[in-house]
């Protein structure tokens, strides 16, 4: 049984691999691929699945709060860990922080879940991703900008300005908000354009394997060090126990609730990871732990769904 699940996952993202590995693609192809599934597919799937719910069957707020509270526990930990024992700048610390404390929700995570439970795992998605696009990014690149500033030259508002409006060009975060929206006033989308936006939802979670799977090519653990360690076991360890312990004995939503927060608290960092590493001169310091994480977090959620699902 559980070949059966998890079988379509890892040959998928062999396939990607073996497609650039082999020359098939280029890897300015396959970045397409995942570009698309980011500003296209999912959004589609975000969109398509939650306007065509009511607003109570999409919004749990001990879910919310439960994985909200760990993901911020978890940042505040390593920014303190991360700084005073790592020795890295505040703004270093702001964008390493987020290694340890947030998952490849949009990608891997609707990819994986969508092939476990169909279009009802957008619900989970779409709560994870609030606390990450509305609350964590946004506090990221805010404590990374004001702290790479001089005190003296810091201009506050310019830097919420920018947040939000890359907070506003998010595709994936905006085809959650249409999505609630759509929801909560019962606006229902037209016959055509629904299943057009269906269409190129069922598009999401291959393509988004394929894409992973064809990236990890060309990553090497060049700089496996304690600090990539930490910030590993805080992602892929750490933050599912906490998510599956407070949903469980701090709430009482379902047991299938229960799993599939925990699972996609166990999935690898996102790939924003590692752009804002590039950003910010971290290249070295995030690739290495987001490599690690993609291979841990994929053991780790393959033993969970193992576990759960077979």
């Amino acid at each position: 049984m559980i070949f059966t699940i998890i079988g379509p996952i890892f040959l998928l993202l062999a396939l990607g691999y073996l497609s650039v590995k082999l020359n098939l693609l280029s890897e300015l192809q396959i970045a397409a691929v995942g570009a698309f599934v980011i500003k296209v597919a999912l959004p589609a799937l975000l969109l398509q699945s939650l306007s065509a719910k009511d607003l109570h069957e999409i919004w749990f707020p001990e879910y919310f709060a439960v994985y909200g509270g760990a993901t911020f526990l978890l940042y505040i930990a390593a920014f303190f860990i991360l700084s005073h024992y790592f020795k890295n700048t505040k703004s270093e610390t702001a964008v390493l922080s987020l290694g340890a404390s947030m998952s490849n929700t949009g990608l891997i995570g609707a990819a994986v879940l969508t092939l476990l439970m169909g279009q009802k795992a957008m619900t989970y998605i779409s709560l994870v991703v609030i606390i990450e696009s509305v609350f964590l990014i946004p506090a990221v690149l805010v404590l990374a900008e004001l702290n790479m500033k001089k005190s003296g030259n810091v201009n506050l508002f310019a830097i919420i300005k920018n947040t939000v409006l890359t907070l506003v060009k998010n595709p994936i975060f905006m085809g959650v908000v249409f999505g609630i929206i759509f929801a909560a006033f019962k606006i229902k989308i037209p016959h055509q354009l629904d299943q057009v936006l269906l269409m190129l939802g069922q598009t999401a979670s291959p393509l988004a394997l394929f894409a992973i799977g064809g990236g990890i090519v060309g990553l090497s653990l060049k700089y496996v060090n304690l600090q990539s360690v930490y910030l590993v076991i805080s992602s892929n360890l750490i933050f599912p126990l906490l998510v599956f312990l407070g949903l469980t004995y701090l709430t009482d939503v379902s047991q299938e609730m229960i799993y599939t927060g925990t699972i996609i608290a166990s999935l690898p960092m996102p790939t924003i990871f590692a752009m804002l590493g590039q950003a910010y001169g971290l290249s070295e310091k995030t690739l290495t732990p987001l490599l690690m994480s993609t291979i841990v977090g994929f053991i780790v959620m393959s033993g969970l769904i193992a576990m759960w699902w077979s």
